[in-house]
């Protein structure tokens, strides 16, 4: 499944009764999901005994009762202090990074799961759940998770599905809306989604039409001429409007449409619905355009000043600000994983690399989203060529400063990391305060002890080596 926003997969074989269903394309196998994140609920919001060191850490890694568990998170490790900030940019991971490339970059790993104190949980479902998909297209609008789209064994899908996450009874319930006015998408995956104004907007994808579907909006792949089926790209854009259970097609009044593709990604800025990139037939593109979610008139292509990203598929665009978009990830032309960052200003129209981002994380097929203070939060995907390998997905979460933290945030991290000095000092903060700064001592903590475990075993493995060597 796919969040708004996010890029989704490439073009999968459809299926047919004349031939195996086999992939023209080479992509994965249909209907894997990202795997789910490992970790438990930490207890950092507990009141603590006097605080230590080992206080703080046995909060975090034992389990209720003082058995001693498995530590919350994969990789539990940040290094201490070392990481360096260049142009107010840096990246946290919940996977271990080697100790001498965290003592030079400008990101650092966090671990455990409470990253920058949010929690993983998991929960149940209920109702009428959406199938194994892939390619699915997620979105949400005033607390309601809607899916639309995908593939599974069975084909291509246009269903929709929603879920409301407010629960107050922290039940999470599945429904499909089968009561509906007007006319949904054909069956597709790999579209993307703009949400605004209450309406959920679709762009694109790949899928399936019958003979007498064919539009100017479709690139055909291939066809079934026996039983009129045909399959390829999309262009064209339809509204789900929330509030009225309403589907429509809008008249696109104006402007250049974009190629017909999938696997692009999109985002919102004001009224404006931007795409980027995407594939269709064996091309790749780094087109960006933007369509009017008032008038209904498409851009064209945007000219862009100076430099270009690369051609790519499988990518996130993340708006950070009024006129900023942030790109990640994604594969490249020549089927390389990517883990290039680009910012772009739409009113200057250019694009901005950023040059000291980690090489080691390549992704595509990942999600991303905004933060409560403008971190660009990226999880799941592939650090692979889906089309050639997949060695299984990725469930560390990797968070990518755009802006210095508030004044707050700095001071709760700097608390933290320094609890020991202060901790005469900690026990006379307000409660509310006190709450704040004792989870940030928790993760600290762990993360210290973490990067010391993982300094002596890189030093008890230079040992054997030189010992083997010798």
């Amino acid at each position: 499944m796919k969040s708004a926003g996010c890029s989704s997969g490439e073009a999968r074989a459809p299926p047919s009764p004349r031939r195996p269903q086999a992939s023209l394309t080479g992509n994965p196998a249909r209907g894997r999901l990202p795997g789910r994140a490992s970790g438990r609920r930490s207890r950092t919001g507990a009141a603590f005994p006097p605080i230590s060191t080992l206080d703080a850490f046995r909060s975090c890694v034992e389990e209720p009762g003082g058995r001693r568990g498995r530590s919350v998170g994969r990789g539990c490790g940040a290094p201490s202090g070392r990481a360096q900030r260049r142009r107010g940019w840096r990246t946290r991971s919940c996977s271990a990074w080697p100790r001498s490339a965290a003592a030079t970059a400008p990101w650092w790993t966090e671990t455990s799961s409470t990253c920058g104190g949010a929690t993983w949980t998991m929960h149940l479902m209920e109702g009428e759940l959406p199938t194994s998909m892939s390619g699915s297209c997620g979105a949400c609008i005033n607390g309601k998770l809607y899916v639309f789209g995908g593939y599974d064994d069975k084909g291509y899908s246009n269903r929709l599905y929603f879920v409301n996450l407010r629960a107050r009874d922290g039940t999470y319930v599945w429904e499909k809306i089968t009561s509906f006015e007007g006319q949904p998408p054909t069956p597709r995956d790999k579209l993307s989604c703009w949400v605004y104004e209450d309406r959920l907007i679709y762009f694109g994808g790949y899928g399936c039409r019958r003979h007498n579907e064919l539009q100017d909006c479709f690139d055909v792949h291939d066809a079934s001429w026996e039983e009129q089926i045909f399959w390829g790209w999309h262009n064209d854009v339809h509204v789900f409007d929330t509030k009225t259970q309403n589907w429509l097609q809008p008249e696109i009044k104006g402007g250049v449409p974009p190629q017909p593709r999938a696997a692009h990604t999109c985002a919102v800025l004001g009224n404006k619905g931007y795409i980027f990139g995407g594939r269709v037939l064996q091309t790749r593109m780094n087109d960006l355009h933007y369509l009017n979610l008032d008038t209904w008139t498409w851009s064209g292509r945007i000219p862009i000043n100076g430099e270009n990203p690369k051609h790519r598929s499988w990518h996130t665009l993340t708006a950070i600000a009024d006129d900023t978009l942030f790109l990640f990830g994604g594969l490249s032309a020549d089927n390389t994983p990517l883990s290039d960052g680009w910012i772009h200003n739409v009113i200057t129209n250019c694009w901005k690399q950023l040059t000291h981002l980690p090489k080691t994380k390549p992704r595509l097929w990942h999600t991303a989203c905004l933060g409560k203070e403008n971190e660009v939060m990226v999880f799941g995907g592939s650090k692979d060529d889906l089309l050639s390998l997949d060695t299984g997905h990725c469930n560390d979460l990797l968070i990518f400063q755009t802006q210095p933290y508030s004044l707050l945030r700095s001071c709760l991290d700097c608390i933290g990391k320094n609890a020991i000095i202060l901790e005469s000092q900690i026990s006379l903060l307000p409660p509310k305060l006190l709450q704040q700064v004792l989870k940030k001592i928790t993760f600290w903590t762990a993360a210290n002890h973490r990067e010391e475990q993982r300094a002596q075993k890189e030093e008890k493995e230079k040992k054997c080596q030189w010992i083997s060597s010798d």
